[in-house]
């Protein structure tokens, strides 16, 4: 494509974002059954152990069943000046729990880090006055309207908003530069509270999305079952698709081409819902689990609250009249080490898709790729910049004949 001709697309392309983000903002927000107003004042807690970069926290939680609940976290401390520090939310996912191993690695950072068990744990079990559990049998279970806020996400999301609440309101943390960031179902969880709570400066869910009930590893064993009226009530409080399209600071996406989870279909669905700054970073067969030491998290946070070079910024994929190749304009202030062109000819399930890469040519802030002839055919563009970050476009999907 001539390159007048993809700098008119992308003009147009970020003209048609700017509209849509001033319509989406003056929308009345979404709340589903959380009171902001609530969760948003700093909740009574006590400090427990300290040893080195951390401390043991526990901060008031949501009534369960008309009795109070405490939430269990750890926290992080950098070893070196006074503050105020930047500040951090880490959510872990399924499976997971407090890791204090998670918020040391941002304590060595230069932040103060907040990781909060969602599971009504403690740090040697079940606390008696925890939350409920994370199984799947209790994030799915059937609720009537007036029993919502006994359900799992209804706790897990005002555990992780009244989290921040406290930890902003720490004398040594910058409430101006707070970022929050989740794994799996931490991600699903950080894609609801990225929409609710409008005082961080950076969001980034890790495979976690939203239309859980149309595509996911939940939507056989979980939904299909689901009454009609119990599926609707579900999505309607809990699933993320409602809230996305509340975000408001910018947003980076992270997940990999098989994820067993949450499928790129669902997951672009839920991108493609977000108007503040979105960015994608789509990697070939990540794998699946508890990681917290992607650079593409790291970097990408620092950007927005410490003032670090922000990560490559991929425009819009775009496709040559006659299908044959892609390209899609590419920003950034770090030297790009590589880029890429990655597609599959399957079809089927996501996750059981074999994907193949190809060397793409960048030049003068346009990546190009000749595309393979084949159809059907799922690409995207991708580059690594010189610190291992790595961004990608949206994927294209062009049918067979």
């Amino acid at each position: 494509m001539p390159r007048h001709r993809l700098l008119i697309v992308g003009i147009v392309h970020w003209a048609l974002l700017f509209l849509w983000t001033i319509g989406s903002y003056g929308a009345e927000p979404f709340t589903g059954p959380w009171n902001l107003d609530s969760l948003k004042r700093p909740p009574q807690a006590e400090f427990g152990a300290r040893e080195g970069l951390l401390q043991t926290v526990y901060y008031q939680g949501e009534p369960l069943q008309g009795k109070p609940t405490r939430v269990f976290a750890y926290l992080g401390r950098p070893v070196e000046g006074e503050g105020p520090f930047p500040a951090v939310v880490l959510v872990h996912g399924g499976g997971g729990k407090a890791f204090s191993a998670w918020a040391e690695h941002w304590a060595k950072r230069g932040y103060v880090a907040l990781a909060m068990d969602l599971a009504g744990h403690g740090p040697a079990g079940k606390l008696s006055d925890g939350g409920p559990d994370q199984s799947d049998t209790a994030k799915f279970r059937d609720f009537s309207t007036d029993m919502v806020r006994d359900m799992w996400t209804y706790h897990a999301v005002a555990a992780v908003i009244r989290g921040h609440s406290w930890l902003a309101a720490q004398p040594f943390v910058d409430a101006k530069r707070t970022a929050l960031t989740g794994i799996s179902w931490g991600g699903y969880l950080t894609c609801i509270v990225a929409g609710l709570d409008d005082r961080f400066q950076a969001a980034v869910p890790v495979y976690g999305c939203g239309f859980l009930h149309e595509n996911s590893h939940w939507t056989e064993p979980n939904f299909r079952p689901m009454t009609p009226d119990l599926r609707e009530r579900w999505v309607a409080n809990f699933d993320p698709s409602r809230y996305l399209s509340s975000v408001r600071c910018p947003i980076l996406f992270l997940n990999g081409t098989n994820d067993f989870a949450y499928p790129l279909d669902s997951y672009k669905k839920s991108y493609s819902l977000v108007a503040s700054p979105v960015t994608v970073s789509v990697q070939v067969r990540l794998p699946h689990g508890h990681i917290w030491t992607f650079p593409e998290v790291d970097q990408f946070i620092d950007s927005a609250v410490r003032g670090g070079d922000p990560v490559p910024q991929c425009g819009p994929l775009e496709l040559t009249d006659d299908r044959a190749s892609a390209s899609a304009a590419v920003k950034s202030k770090r030297p790009i080490k590589q880029a890429q062109l990655h597609f599959t000819t399957d079809v089927g399930p996501w996750q059981k898709r074999t994907w193949q890469s190809a060397d793409a040519e960048f030049k003068d802030g346009v990546l190009r790729a000749r595309l393979p002839e084949g159809r059907p055919l799922v690409c995207f563009l991708a580059v690594k910049d010189d610190r291992g970050v790595s961004v990608s476009t949206t994927h294209v999907e062009l049918p067979a004949p």
